[in-house]
Parts: C-alpha cells; structure tokens; sequence
C-alpha cells in the first residue's frame, strides 16, 4: 500500500510564492507536449488545460492557435495567469474547478495533465479516471505527465509506472504511447518523469 503523501493548500502557495520560483514553472510549451502534439497532428481543436498553476502551457497552446480552456483548483493561480495572458493578448478560458467535482462538461478533444493527477491519494484516482472519460469526446487524447516510478528523490508527488496507469486507465482509454522524460522547472536537477498519451475508448 502507497504510503499517503502531503501536499500544500494550493491557494495559500500562490498567494505567498512567485510562480516564477515554483519547481514546475516552465514559460514555453513543455517539450513532450510539443512532441505529442506533432506525432498525432494535432494543430486546432478544444484543449483543456488542467491545473494551470502559472498558465504558461495554456498560453503556449493558444499561442498556437488552439481553443484553451485552463482550470485550476486555485483563484489566485487563475487570478495572475488570466493577467498574464490578457497583457499578452491571448483569449483563454480560465475555469476554477476541482477535476474531482468538476464543473466542466467538455467535450474537450485534448486534455493536458502536467502534474495534476498524481497528487491524488489511491482511492481518489478512480473518479479522475471516471470525470475525465466524462469531459473528453469519443476519441479524445489526454497527455499525462507524472512522476515517474524511478525518481528516488523523497520529497515531491507520487511516482507511477506504465503497469500502475494501465491498472487505472485501461478499462476506460487506450494507451497509445508512453516514454521516459523529465520534468522541466526550476529545481537544479530535473525530477523523472513518465509521459503517456492515452485515448477515451469509443461508446
């Protein structure tokens, strides 16, 4: 049994700390998402940004065209990236939701995970699996990025590997593909992470 982890009241963080200074911020589109987006020629279509945190990966998308709707479970995170992105002319829909009791109907035809999903304790992972079933289209693409199983480091979210996401994913999505990589931010050593592209069955 996984040991239960703590993480930050969410809120609180991002009115007291800089987003600049958080270990995940990272101001252009993430790499693997950029290599997602090319090996399945995904070029337009309604993206949901979960757990926005600073907004750079919804501003990046929408920069590329895209229709972005980001959610985040804080209002000050919200708050700060939706200036952010007015300054920058970009048009996003900025959404205060907890994907647990999501508000979100979708249907969405790609959703981005950069580190959402694996801050939820064991007995929570099965209703993310069943709300985003929900709010993705038949078809749908989500782009999972968590840490990866192999990262020793104490501290941080839980780890996963490609046997733990099909347990909780395979009855709902098809794995299309998953690869090793690492988290780009602001810590000095990059955590590991694993990145899957999985896809909402039909019916």
């Amino acid at each position: 049994m996984e040991e239960e982890k703590s993480f930050p009241n969410w809120e609180e963080l991002y009115q007291k700390q800089r987003v600049e200074e958080m270990p995940w911020y990272h101001p252009e589109l993430d790499p693997d998402i950029v290599r997602c987006l090319a090996t399945y020629g995904i070029d337009s279509g309604h993206v949901l940004d979960l757990g926005t945190g600073p907004g750079t990966q919804a501003m990046a998308l929408a920069g590329k065209g895209f229709q972005v709707t980001a959610s985040d479970i804080s209002e000050s995170a919200l708050n700060l990236a939706r200036e952010k992105a007015w300054d920058r002319g970009f048009v996003i829909d900025f959404v205060l939701d907890d994907i647990l009791q999501t508000v979100l109907t979708g249907p969405f035809d790609l959703v981005i995970d950069r580190g959402c999903f694996h801050v939820f304790a064991p007995a929570l992972r099965p209703l993310y699996v069943q709300n985003m079933r929900q709010i993705l289209g038949p078809g749908g693409l989500l782009f999972l990025k968590t840490f990866s199983h192999r990262e020793t480091r104490p501290d941080g979210p839980y780890r996963f590997s490609v046997d733990q996401i099909r347990g909780y994913f395979g009855a709902e999505f098809d794995i299309l593909e998953t690869w090793d990589s690492i988290y780009q931010g602001t810590l000095e050593v990059f955590p590991l992470a694993l990145c899957c592209v999985l896809r909402r069955k039909q019916g």
